[in-house]
C-alpha cells in the first residue's frame, strides 16, 4: 500500500501514546534532510502509559514493523512508510506513525 516514507523526524506513537525512535536509521539516505528508516531497524518506546502486569501487560518497551515498501529500498533493505505494519512488546499493539513528511512516497 503506498504511503510517505518514514524518517528519523517522525513522529510515531505506540497505542498508548508512548513517543517511539528507531535505533538504526540510515544516514547515507536522506529524505528532508533526515535520515530514512527500514525495515531492518528495531524501535525504542519511551512513555508508554499502558500499566505493568496485573492492571495490564505493559509498558510497551521495543517495536518491530512487519511490512514496508515493496519498491523503495534504501541499502537493500525496504523503507519503512507512513502505511506499513508494526507490533509494540510485551503489548501486542501496533505503532502509529502520526506526523511524517509530505513529499516523498513509496509502495
Amino acid at each position: 500500500m503506498p504511503g510517505f516514507v518514514l524518517h528519523v523526524g517522525a513522529t510515531v506513537l505506540c497505542s498508548h501514546a508512548g513517543q517511539a525512535q528507531p535505533t538504526t536509521p540510515v544516514p547515507r539516505v536522506l529524505v528532508g534532510g533526515q535520515p530514512v528508516v527500514t525495515i531492518a531497524a528495531p524501535w525504542v518506546v519511551a512513555g508508554c502509559t499502558m500499566p505493568p502486569p496485573p492492571a495490564g501487560n505493559g509498558p510497551c518497551v521495543t517495536a518491530q514493523f512487519v511490512s514496508a515498501a515493496l519498491r523503495v529500498t534504501a541499502l537493500g533493505q525496504p523503507v519503512l512508510l507512513q502505511t506499513s505494519q508494526s507490533l509494540c512488546v510485551p503489548t501486542g499493539t501496533p505503532l502509529m506513525p502520526v506526523v511524517t513528511q509530505i513529499r516523498v512516497m513509496g509502495s
